[in-house]
């Protein structure tokens, strides 16, 4: 049998040596618009498949379309399910953000997923991507050293337990999501208001404060580059759908007027 190593995870280097890492969230489950996006210069990209129509059947070939590319690839689930967060890591994907986590409690079940016995509950299977097919020799024991796992924090009651969220081990970094924040402060669909912005901005320090790196998507590039130099260490700046529609609005509208 042709023996091949386990993939590097970039992204996970690079918080371990505290770079700064920008990314593009990407909404659009397609593999044609991930490649065209992947040369684009960005650190990371997030798949997500929480708030997009994505499943594990999309991002296969979304992570195959990457993989050709300098860009480190985030996958989202769409909860925080071991069956899900088991199909994702089987078919190639190193780093996972998982959405609404509570507590630490939540966080231990989210790493324990991660983790093949007896440190988690990961089920075993020898024929992967990310095994490159049986190929990589001592997979099962030395591939957490490359998977890394973020949890997001998103709620006042997950506020209120951050450090705890923050302490759980196994937990790579910490995303703050700032339209869900908002509506859980009572601002829905005002990620802008200043006790918002006051939060987030709390929750970076805090974060940082209890060690591990910390994450946001804002597509606010005043409030972005506000993050970046309070300390977040991935940042996404914008989101494909998004940028799609607002350009294309905008490229009509100069011609339609």
């Amino acid at each position: 049998m042709m023996a091949l190593p386990l993939p590097r995870n970039g992204f996970k280097a690079g918080l371990v040596e505290g770079r700064s890492q920008i990314g593009l969230w990407s909404a659009i489950p397609d593999a044609f618009v991930t490649e065209a996006l992947a040369g684009s210069g960005f650190d990371w990209m997030l798949l997500d498949t929480e708030h997009s129509p994505g499943d594990v059947l999309t991002v296969l070939p979304q992570l195959q379309a990457l993989s050709a590319y300098d860009v480190s690839p985030v996958v989202r689930p769409a909860v925080n399910d071991p069956v899900l967060i088991k199909r994702f890591l089987d078919i190639g994907a190193q780093t996972l953000l998982i959405p609404y986590v509570q507590s630490a409690d939540e966080a231990r079940a989210a790493v324990e997923a991660m983790r093949y016995p007896p440190r988690g509950i990961r089920g075993v299977s020898a024929l992967t991507r990310a095994t490159r097919f049986g190929r990589v020799a001592d997979y099962a024991q030395s591939v957490e050293s490359e998977l890394c796992l973020l949890v997001q924090v998103e709620t006042r009651e997950a506020l209120d337990r951050l450090e705890e969220i923050a302490a759980v081990e196994g937990v790579d970094g910490v995303f703050i999501g700032p339209a869900d924040l908002a509506a859980s402060l009572g601002f829905v669909g005002q990620a802008g208001h200043p006790e918002v912005v006051a939060a987030v901005e709390g929750a970076i320090a805090r974060i940082r404060a209890a060690g591990k790196p910390a994450g946001i998507l804002t597509p606010d590039k005043a409030f972005a580059r506000c993050c970046i130099e309070l300390g977040t260490s991935f940042t996404a700046v914008g989101v494909d759908i998004g940028i799609l529609a607002r350009q294309t609005e905008a490229l009509a509208a100069e011609f339609q007027s």
